[in-house]
């Protein structure tokens, strides 16, 4: 999610090419793109395309040296 000059929000999701919205608000942006999102997933399963799955693994900090 990104902040916009004009005060509202961006939001992308990088494994679902494509799939952008945005709101005045992140409440607002967030809700756009849920939907976005399950409008994207609709339309790939009536395709026939892959839906891309992100595996999210927690960083362990206490070892990293940051």
């Amino acid at each position: 999610m990104e902040q916009n000059e004009d005060g509202g929000y961006t939001v992308t999701v990088p494994s679902l090419p494509g799939c952008i919205s945005e709101g005045s608000t992140r409440e607002e942006a967030l809700a756009e793109i849920e939907e976005a999102i399950s409008g994207y997933v609709e339309v790939a399963r009536k395709l026939g395309k892959p839906i891309p799955v992100e595996i999210s693994v927690p960083l362990n900090t206490s070892n990293a040296a940051i």
